[in-house]
């Protein structure tokens, strides 16, 4: 399916479409949607809470957390599409004739290109899903308490949606051979992700405590 084709069809015809013996969708287009899915918890609990007299002292903050985790949202379930067309690039560079030197030559060049464009989408989905973690630790503390557990669906699916993300840009960083992309690709996934998984854990370990007491 092209881009932005599964954003109008139903949730049965993508879990078929992705159990199914086929290339598309695969796992980074997954894992943009787990991310979304946990982004839209984000905003159930915010928006449990923005409005309710009991909480009005959160009002402000839990406002500017709501709209940026439904900005993430937005643009996750855009990546759950986006990364279906930059497989097809892939895949159409492998495809290409090898029968010449000059083939050859053409081919490689296209598939670098083409692996590079396809890591971009996983990108932006990492870097989405690291900026929803790092506020879901304050958001538990200011949210209705009775969407505590939400929040913490929320901190799980989009710490999956992130390791997701992170496994489909490094099986394209293993073919690309530009070696200065490659190490600054993986210094940015060490700068963002390490303070997101952190404050994940950190969210996850507080609210099941916070259940569990």
């Amino acid at each position: 399916m092209s881009c932005m084709q599964y954003r109008a069809e139903s949730l049965k015809k993508y879990l078929a479409d992705a159990s199914a013996g086929q290339p598309t969708p695969g796992g980074g287009s997954a894992s943009a949607l787990a991310g979304a899915i946990g982004a839209s918890m984000a905003c159930m609990a915010a928006n449990f809470t923005v409005g309710k007299k009991k909480y009005k002292a959160a009002w402000p903050r839990v406002s500017q957390i709501l709209e940026r985790c439904d900005q993430a949202r937005e643009a996750l379930l855009r990546f759950t599409d986006e990364d279906i067309t930059a497989y097809s690039q892939v895949s159409a560079a492998f495809g290409m004739p090898k029968g010449t030197p000059e083939e050859k030559s053409a081919r490689k060049t296209a598939i670098q290109q083409a692996l590079k464009t396809a890591m971009e989408t996983p990108m932006n989905t990492f870097l989405a899903c690291a900026d929803i973690l790092v506020v879901l630790d304050e958001l538990a503390d200011l949210a209705n308490p009775n969407l505590i557990s939400d929040v913490g669906v929320a901190a799980a699916l989009v710490l999956g949606a992130l390791e997701g993300a992170q496994l489909n840009i490094e099986v394209n960083l293993a073919l690309i051979k530009d070696e200065q992309l490659v190490e600054a690709t993986r210094a940015k996934l060490d700068k963002s992700g390490s303070e997101a998984r952190q404050t994940a854990r950190k969210t996850l370990d507080r609210i099941y405590g916070r259940i569990t007491q």
